[in-house]
């Protein structure tokens, strides 16, 4: 546990966050779902607050207290929010996860939480949850938010109705929601986050985003039971009573955007780079001249950009840009709805060719960095105050170090180390762990390489604990390599591989919609599994990594073979996590002997 003291602004508990928007904002829209017919509905402040004080009441009855856990698992919805709302203000934690995982991680985490009372999202996931009730001790409890019925949530209202309970203020540093990590290298974590951790991280966030206010529309895409959409989106915008629309789905997430009309998009960087790749595939099938226009003007944007960090102007470049932005530009804004202020993306890297394409754009697109243990933001870039290939500075009250005692080559970077009120109180019955992340003096250990330039930005480098030694005694960080490769258009996902051997070889998922042009060129059949077995596929995906790395790195780093896979890295087939990251272990487990196999046939 930590052992600094921390000071944290009022309000500093996300009842008394919640309370101020419904005492000051209780006509404004809060949350809005699509209906059957694909409309938005929404429901106000002040008409959530009444569904929050019922519940609140019924779950008192059940005999929720301070001590005790409530769960869910539900993507997001309206009842999400209520539900997390009445239980905090029980003083009780809240414990969120998602409907797409898979059922041994559910009972995981309700017995390892010691969940009391569960909530899901429908009768399917209750049927394959209702057995808990028989072997998970601790769990009294399990109700349906899709239902009417008697283990229903609306049924469970009814009953806190006429009891009316003023609700708990919680103290800082009161655990709010208990938000298992994603388990890439072994079991999850849960990670104790107070609400003095979530108030003054979404606070932080907003204080950069000064434009945000009450009249404020985001269109939530992330999804909350992560930290990520939890704090920078929920928490963050019900601070200020701004208005979340859900999106419907994926497939009608640019219907959604163009409805809702938000002021700011947040996502992973595969939402951002659909978007940049479905752009660039319809300016290609224009005509020269918008192509050319088009392409003018994202140069003339970067060309500017670069004069204004040297204090320079460009007249001429600038007019460019605003010419094609008029005529072009404008129009694709439009089409996203028209008011997009910002653009932030995290969780994970993103091509600094696509934050490029959406700042010449006129859609100012930031990338930030964090972690769970840290609520999660540590920096961010922001308006007026960004560096594309960063993931910005430091956020208010959050300091960062870089320990270079864990690094043994000569390199500038080393273990980035954050300290602040952000920081959690820790994991959930692993004190020893908690010990090995947390110093004494509240230092955050994240694992991640990365650098500080001379301005405070943080540059991100690579994962510590993933780098391994080549045969040759050389190091490797494959999570920068398997970044960068993944810029390149023609690929999805990347896994590198070398560890004691000679040379690195790589697991490559090609991205199949951009091959299929090149396929139809050779005559080649466009079907994945077909792709994957031509030579001359592969021939085409290891040219594209040595010519997008040679100069970057070391001869020595560069795959040298590639294994070509039609499955993708997804959620689904438990290869990512629900951040999208990738589970090595599970990576190795399915592919390790194939990519051993390259190994026998020579090197290339």
């Amino acid at each position: 546990m930590k052992t600094t003291q921390i000071k944290y602004e009022k309000p500093d508990n996300l009842v008394s966050s919640f309370e101020g928007s419904v005492k000051k904002h209780p006509r404004n829209p809060f949350i809005g779902e699509k209906d059957k017919d694909g409309h938005y509905q929404w429901i106000t402040y002040r008409d959530l607050s009444k569904r929050v004080d019922h519940l609140r009441s019924a779950l008192a009855q059940l005999g929720v207290e301070s001590q005790h856990r409530v769960g869910v698992i539900a993507n997001n919805r309206k009842e999400w929010v209520q539900i997390a709302l009445a239980t905090y203000g029980l003083g009780a934690s809240f414990v969120p996860m998602y409907e797409s995982e898979l059922e041994k991680l559910w009972k995981y985490i309700v017995e390892n939480s010691e969940i009391k009372v569960l909530f899901v999202s429908n009768l399917e996931i209750y049927e394959a949850v209702a057995p808990f009730l028989v072997t998970i001790s601790t769990l009294d409890q399990i109700f349906i938010i899709e239902d009417d019925g008697d283990d229903s949530l609306i049924e469970l209202e009814k009953k806190g109705q006429d009891k009316p309970l003023a609700p708990i203020h919680p103290k800082a540093e009161d655990i709010a929601n208990v938000v298992y990590t994603s388990g890439t290298t072994g079991d999850p974590k849960g990670v104790l986050l107070s609400h003095g951790n979530i108030t003054s991280n979404s606070r932080a966030g907003w204080r950069v985003y000064p434009f945000l206010n009450q009249k404020s529309m985001s269109i939530s895409i992330l999804p909350w039971a992560h930290s990520y959409g939890a704090t920078a989106e929920l928490f963050c915008f019900m601070q200020f009573g701004g208005r979340i629309g859900i999106m419907g789905s994926v497939k009608t997430l640019a219907q959604d955007i163009e409805t809702l009309k938000p002021h700011i998009i947040m996502g992973v960087p595969r939402v951002f780079s659909k978007i940049y790749e479905g752009l660039n595939r319809k300016i290609k099938q224009k005509n020269f001249m918008i192509k050319h226009l088009f392409n003018m003007g994202i140069n003339s944007w970067e060309k500017k950009h670069k004069n204004k960090l040297k204090s320079k102007s460009n007249l001429i470049s600038a007019t460019k840009h605003k010419i094609v932005s008029k005529v072009i530009y404008s129009k694709i804004r439009k089409k996203l709805g028209g008011n997009v202020q910002a653009c932030l993306t995290a969780s994970a890297s993103i091509n600094p060719e696509v934050i490029k394409f959406f700042m010449a754009l006129g859609l100012p697109l930031y990338e930030a960095y964090g972690l769970t243990e840290c609520s999660p933001a540590i920096t961010m870039n922001y308006p007026g105050n960004f560096r594309i290939g960063s993931v910005g500075k430091a956020l208010e009250y959050v300091e960062i170090k870089i320990d270079k005692s864990v690094i043994e080559d000569e390199s500038k970077d080393g273990e980035i180390l954050a300290r602040g009120p952000n920081v959690m109180q820790g994991y959930l019955k692993k004190p020893e762990q908690t010990k090995e992340v947390i110093t004494d003096d509240g230092w955050v250990r994240t694992g991640d390489r990365g650098f500080l330039d001379e301005d405070g930005f943080l540059f991100i480098t690579g994962r510590i604990k993933e780098q391994y030694k080549l045969m040759n005694g050389k190091y490797v960080f494959p999570a920068a390599l398997e970044k960068d490769i993944c810029h390149n258009h023609y690929i999805s996902h990347a896994f590198v591989y070398g560890s004691g051997m000679e040379y690195n070889v790589a697991l490559i998922v090609p991205d199949f919609e951009s091959l299929t042009p090149f396929a139809e060129k050779k005559n080649i059949s466009t079907d994945p599994e077909d792709l994957i077995k031509q030579k001359g596929i592969k021939s085409l995906i290891l040219h594209e990594i040595k010519k997008d790395l040679e100069g970057e790195y070391g001869h020595y780093e560069i795959p040298r073979k590639v294994l070509l896979s039609a499955e993708p890295f997804s959620i689904e087939n438990g290869i990512l996590t629900q951040t999208m990251k990738p589970k090595r272990r599970v990576i190795l487990d399915r592919y390790e002997e194939q990519l051993k196999e390259l190994y026998k046939t020579g090197t290339k």
